[in-house]
């Protein structure tokens, strides 16, 4: 068995890398270590690798149709680890799932439609929607005194008027990792199913369960579940090719599928991209022990951060994710408003991640990291941390 090495460093420097290159512009400075956007340090897997280079050992790069090899190699996959039968025809290409949830809005609701979303959540949730002239709706979750989250059922209930037609849910959540459970899902899909509410359940993360949770597949819970629901996923993140845009949309409901995939169509936006089949088969047919190992690695990282925190810099407290290799940090204890702490992070320790603000309700007093590195990463970047808030005189508000 190959033994992969994720403590490799690897210069991304000069190859248009999004979380080097915009840190000037996003964060005002551009000698930081980069902690933010959600893709890993770690290199693609030598099969990915391997089956682009022999693609491109041919010297024609034209026109080509999906591979036959595609769509087996998908369901093969979410069957093996999710429990889940998914029908080839239940498929289609997207070219990302931030695009196809505009697609999908595009394609699916009226002009004065409303989505709901569950703060605090992945950003475009919210800007997509209102990109596309539609209202968005808070239906914020629930913060537990274990720092853990909670859908809130009577708050969805109260906000979710006739003109809600649309609800996007992350599963597993960012940023807070939680692994939804099945009774949680079940009522929700109850929930939308009767009041005609179309729920995008983006599952990007679902390949990187942790410490033993399982992902469930909100469409797999129940026929209303399957009825109401567009699925999103990728191996993207799991094997770090989110340049390449692998994505896939699934939906049993044929009405709807007909709706969406129409428009795709129609549009030629459910044609891959040469490389994508390419990537997803490989990652999805050679990339199981890779997948162990990095998971393994990230829950070693996850610790690190953790016991770190608490010996070393006790006012944060990181909640530990259930899925993926990103990191809730709260931060409250600290006392500082929201530009105190930014400056905190930025200017005094010189590190640049993802601000709790930018999440929406809820996150204000938090910041996410990205655990998805090299742990010498994150033992500098939290000593710059913790040596950052010692020379602030910052003491804990606990």
């Amino acid at each position: 068995m190959t033994k992969y090495n994720f403590d490799k460093q690897t210069d991304r420097s000069s190859t248009g890398a999004l979380k080097l290159d915009v840190l000037a512009e996003r964060y005002g400075r551009a000698d930081l270590l980069p902690l933010w956007v959600a893709d890993t340090d770690f290199e693609t897997p030598d099969f990915v690798i391997d089956a682009i280079r022999q693609r491109l050992d041919h010297p024609v790069l034209g026109y080509t149709v999906e591979p036959p090899q595609y769509r087996p190699a998908i369901i093969r996959w979410i069957a093996e680890h999710h429990g889940w039968t998914v029908e080839a025809g239940w498929l289609s290409f997207i070219p990302g799932i931030v695009k196809g949830i505009g697609m999908a809005i595009n394609a699916l609701l009226a002009p004065d439609d409303k989505v709901i979303i569950q703060p605090p959540v992945y950003h475009p949730f919210r800007l997509t929607p209102i990109g596309n002239g539609r209202q968005v709706v808070f239906n914020p979750l629930t913060l537990n005194a274990d720092g853990t989250y909670s859908m809130d059922f009577d708050n969805l209930a109260a906000v979710a008027d006739d003109k809600c037609r649309m609800i996007i849910i992350s599963n597993p959540h960012n940023p807070a990792g939680i692994v939804w459970d099945r009774a949680t899902l079940e009522r929700l899909a109850d929930f939308c199913h009767s009041r005609g509410i179309i729920v995008i359940s983006d599952e990007i993360h679902c390949d990187m369960t942790l410490y033993g949770h399982r992902h469930i597949p909100f469409a797999s819970v129940s026929d209303a579940a399957a009825m109401c629901s567009i699925t999103f996923g990728a191996p993207s993140k799991t094997f770090n090719i989110a340049g390449v845009v692998s994505s896939y949309a699934i939906v049993p409901n044929a009405e709807l599928r007909n709706r969406f995939y129409g428009w795709l169509k129609a549009n030629e936006l459910d044609e891959p991209t040469i490389f994508a089949p390419i990537a997803t088969i490989a990652a999805f047919e050679h990339g199981e022990q890779w997948r162990r190992q990095m998971l393994h690695y990230v829950e070693a990282n996850i610790d690190f951060v953790v016991d770190y925190c608490a010996r070393n810099i006790p006012q944060i407290k990181p909640l530990r994710p259930q899925a993926s290799f990103l990191v809730w940090l709260d931060c409250r204890a600290l006392g500082l408003d929201h530009r105190q702490l930014v400056s905190l992070f930025v200017d005094k320790a010189h590190l640049a991640l993802n601000d709790g603000e930018m999440f929406g309700p809820g996150g204000r007093g938090f910041m996410r990291i990205n655990v998805g590195t090299p742990r010498a990463n994150l033992q500098r970047a939290l000593d710059q941390l913790r040596q950052a808030i010692a020379d602030s005189n910052i003491n804990s508000n606990n």
